[in-house]
């Protein structure tokens, strides 16, 4: 799994147990997935339309640093199927997994649009293969 993004848990990320709130780590993650699907379907109208079953492992703290990483599971015709895992970096624990989280690429209609793409794609790759 690759760890992309770093979040460093402030005052305003915490709940009323003074821990991560729920509902901020979900926000990251969508960000996350769905920067990373635009890259990668090379699709800016690329939305999130399914996420699987949530399970929090652990929690995370005020000064914390977070990390969330995405895989590739599959590419669907107008879609790509990620699987995601949160860690702390100070406790060395997982926070969350999220097996299954769908992004579709949509045309200006709305109406899911085919990408073609059958395996990921770097940036080095597009520049080398114009």
């Amino acid at each position: 799994m690759n760890f992309h993004t770093r979040k460093w848990i402030k005052p305003q990320d915490l709940n009323p147990n003074r821990s991560l709130f729920g509902g901020r780590l979900l926000e990251w993650i969508d960000e996350e997935a769905a920067l990373y699907a635009i890259i990668q379907l090379e699709n800016p109208r690329t939305v999130t339309k399914y996420i699987s079953e949530i399970d929090f492992k652990a929690s995370a703290r005020e000064g914390d640093i977070v990390e969330i990483g995405l895989e590739p599971v599959k590419f669907g015709n107008a879609s790509i199927t990620l699987k995601c895992e949160v860690r702390n970096k100070m406790t060395r624990e997982t926070i969350i997994t999220i097996d299954k989280i769908v992004m579709v690429g949509l045309d200006e209609n709305g109406n899911a649009k085919p990408h073609g793409k059958t395996e990921i794609e770097y940036v080095k790759n597009r520049l080398e293969n114009p």
